[in-house]
């Protein structure tokens, strides 16, 4: 086959043929008495075998390495290998479109916030509380999309046991009979202090009422380092000094109730 049928065989430009040529990677294939080269099933093969390796992010020089380790090997073996690789991205991509679809059906429900792309399981849980909250009077206090970080950030990167409890505890807390009210009455208290100083006589008893309806079982995802951790620092960045410090206090609070 000619240089354009290999190359579109393979799906790659006849000028990435020729660069591959032109870094030894490809090696030159026979040519026709007219001089055209010649391509035959190995040379499809090898072409396809570089273009798999580059796409998983392999570089140039580390593909050479691979091709000189593949020399000699049995083509039905390297026919196996690209079989698996391509195996392997297939399950990829179903995983990519998987997630895709949740993310879509999250959106078109209304249930994608700005926290997200969320599990579906926090997305749902995010669902029930823009339901719980939405007879509430007045607009949502900015406070209440921050509170919606934290399980956004665990359901990141917190191990599964976790997410399961902080899910499970904040679920109860939505469903408990007047959870949202007290919850957007502190959010509103929270918003009030935006600008306050820490030290405001405010912050402790916000931090008191905070604390009075967060779960115990937000203590045990945080684990044993407290409040002081990375962790905590990142989710309190975006707070101003006084919220900080009534979300660190309420924190504390919740672990001396603990021990």
């Amino acid at each position: 086959m000619r240089i354009g049928e290999i190359a579109a065989l393979v799906g790659v430009t006849t000028r990435a043929v020729r660069h591959y040529h032109h870094l030894g990677l490809l090696p030159e294939p026979v040519r026709r008495p007219n001089g055209y080269r010649e391509y035959g099933v190995r040379d499809v093969v090898l072409l396809a075998r570089i273009r798999r390796l580059t796409e998983l992010g392999v570089g140039l020089d580390e593909v050479r390495n691979v091709l000189a380790d593949d020399a000699g090997r049995d083509l039905v073996e390297v026919l196996e290998e690209l079989d698996q690789d391509l195996a392997r991205q297939e399950a990829l991509i179903h995983a990519r479109r998987a997630r895709l679809a949740a993310l879509l059906a999250q959106a078109r429900s209304g249930e994608l916030t700005t926290e997200g792309p969320v599990s579906p399981r926090l997305a749902e849980l995010f669902g029930d509380m823009a339901r719980a909250s939405a007879g509430l009077p007045g607009p949502e206090p900015a406070m209440a999309a921050k509170d919606r970080e934290l399980p956004a950030l665990l359901d990141t990167v917190a191990p599964e046991p976790e997410q399961e409890r902080l899910m499970e505890a904040m679920r109860r807390m939505t469903e408990a009979p007047g959870a949202m009210e007290r919850a957007y009455a502190l959010y509103g208290e929270l918003d009030v202090l935006a600008d306050a100083d820490p030290s405001d006589p405010r912050v402790e008893e916000t931090a008191r009422a905070l604390a009075a309806i967060l779960p115990e079982d937000v203590v045990t995802n945080l684990g044993d380092t407290g409040p002081d951790d990375g962790f905590m620092d990142a989710f309190l960045a975006e707070f101003s000094p006084a919220q900080a410090a009534v979300v660190t206090r309420a924190l504390e609070l919740l672990m001396e109730c603990a021990r």
